[in-house]
């Protein structure tokens, strides 16, 4: 069984442009990272936008919710912005009922050599084949539901609304 992984932009696709100092997009950094990591899965990639996180709108995440109703796989992940991913997670909760859906995203461009995205990647790939049906955020190598995760921006990290009982 395949993984559909769906490709958003945010800071794992976001790489330095030496002309203007920004960053920017160009193209996804996913099949070099799916490689590097030495992946065996069989998965499918759809890049769906190429954007900021902070530039999503409705209609953005309704088009991610369109595409995890439409791919055959019941397996998604997600690759994301870390700003807005909660708010993309609520949206897909309540859009697209009977997958696992895993967002996953990167504080520090891959391209920058030291990011977090290739530890992310595959902890989103290894959580979304054992999780049931559900979204999920993963990030820092754990994996919370989409309604008890938060991005502490002071920390820089994803972390839970309330503690575990």
């Amino acid at each position: 069984m395949a993984i559909r992984i769906l490709v958003t932009g945010g800071t794992f696709d976001k790489q330095y442009n030496e002309l203007d100092g920004t960053l920017s997009f160009r193209e996804t950094h996913l099949a070099d990272m799916l490689e590097r990591g030495r992946c065996k899965l069989a998965v499918a990639v759809d890049v769906l936008m190429m954007i900021d996180s902070l530039d999503m709108t409705p209609a953005h995440r309704e088009t991610v919710a369109t595409a995890c109703r439409a791919c055959p796989e019941a397996q998604v992940v997600i690759t994301h912005g870390t700003d807005t991913m909660v708010e993309t997670a609520r949206t897909l909760a309540s859009a697209v009922p009977g997958k696992t859906i895993v967002l996953t995203g990167a504080m520090v461009p891959f391209a920058f050599g030291s990011s977090d995205g290739l530890f992310n990647l595959g902890s989103a790939l290894s959580f979304v084949q054992v999780l049931p049906p559900g979204v999920y955020v993963a990030m820092n190598g754990r994996c919370f539901s989409w309604d008890n995760v938060r991005k502490n921006r002071q920390a820089g990290v994803f972390e839970p609304i309330s503690p575990a009982p």
